[in-house]
């Protein structure tokens, strides 16, 4: 289904057919309208892309790469993860019995593992539209979401499909203990999109906001901490009340974090044990809070549809700037 071009060998053409297709061209892509199946959405009429050189994902500096994202698990059992602290944005949504699983996205930086790796969820394919064609390494999904995988402008690579992909550690039990690599998951989708505008914006701090230390979310069975270090000029990341570290890359943290208010409702999926999976709405508007060099600041966020990115604006309307450095968006009911 994504084969590779091949160019065409015949290379002998008139100068003038040459300049002919050559403003054929221009004109198509002048007035080409994109359309379902993974294009990206045009931005609006007062969004900017980011600086030239900056990493789209965190601002800074860094060469355009394939986007992988990797869903990873987040019970106890899973803990410490592996390479997480590697992921330019982290994502993370509550998922069947008041727990919490992430998605976390690497582009400019590729660990060598990463893990635990657990099954996706239909949310999962919603907010994944903003990333055209990007990658998607899982442990697999449950039969009735196998039609939307197959119909996401995505490169899905569950272990059934990149086998060469996974290993199984021996620190955590099964099922906590499948790994991906994503040097070889990424060989197997050799055109996955590279990053692109998401609708992040970074720089200088805007005036105002409130001096905040820790801020906290909770979910029925799982609760998330970020407590500013102005050593570090980081938020460091605590789960269920435990600093969060990795196997790979010592304790885990934000230069910028989200708190994005959304409608978490029932989806029609329900794990083996009957409890109902929540679907998180990343299409939409709301209320969010960012944080960021110490402060806190109310926001809006805005995304209207899912080929697009989300927008974040400040209280008097202006683009809310991210601190340079990894992102973490919390998910959380209204």
């Amino acid at each position: 289904m994504f084969a590779e071009r091949v160019k065409d060998p015949r290379r002998a053409r008139p100068a003038a057919l040459l300049l002919a297709a050559l403003l054929a061209l221009a004109l198509l892509g002048g007035c080409h309208d994109q359309g379902q199946g993974g294009g990206r959405a045009r931005p609006t009429e007062h969004a900017r892309s980011p600086a030239t050189g900056q990493f789209p994902f965190t601002g800074l500096s860094a060469k355009p790469a394939p986007v992988l994202a990797v869903k990873i698990d987040n019970a106890s059992q899973a803990r410490p993860q592996t390479g997480l602290g590697s992921a330019d944005i982290v994502y993370v949504e509550q998922v069947e019995g008041g727990l919490s699983r992430m998605l976390a996205v690497f582009s400019s930086r590729l660990p060598a593992e990463v893990g635990p790796v657990r099954s996706a969820r239909e949310s999962d394919f919603a907010l994944l539209r903003q990333f055209g064609h990007p990658a998607l390494a899982y442990s697999g999904v449950q039969s009735r979401l196998r039609s939307t995988v197959e119909a996401a402008p995505l490169y899905p690579l569950p272990p059934a499909t990149a086998p060469r992909a996974y290993a199984r550690g021996t620190e955590h039990p099964a099922p906590h203990n499948l790994y991906v690599r994503p040097e070889t998951a990424l060989h197997l989708a050799p055109h996955a999109s590279d990053a692109s505008d998401i609708g992040f914006r970074f720089g200088a701090a805007p005036p105002g906001g409130e001096p905040k230390k820790r801020q906290s979310v909770r979910y029925p069975s799982a609760g998330f901490t970020f407590t500013w270090s102005a050593a570090a000029k980081r938020w460091l990341v605590a789960m269920d009340g435990t600093p969060a570290r990795t196997t790979d890359g010592g304790r885990l943290s934000a230069a910028t974090v989200v708190v994005q208010h959304t409608t978490v409702r029932p989806s029609r999926f329900h794990d083996v044990l009957g409890s109902v999976t929540p679907f998180t709405e990343t299409v939409g508007s709301g209320k969010a809070l960012v944080l960021r060099d110490g402060k806190a600041y109310e926001t809006r966020w805005s995304r209207p549809g899912a080929r697009g990115g989300t927008t974040f604006t400040t209280t008097d309307g202006d683009r809310m700037t991210f601190a340079r450095g990894p992102v973490w968006v919390v998910f959380t009911g209204r």
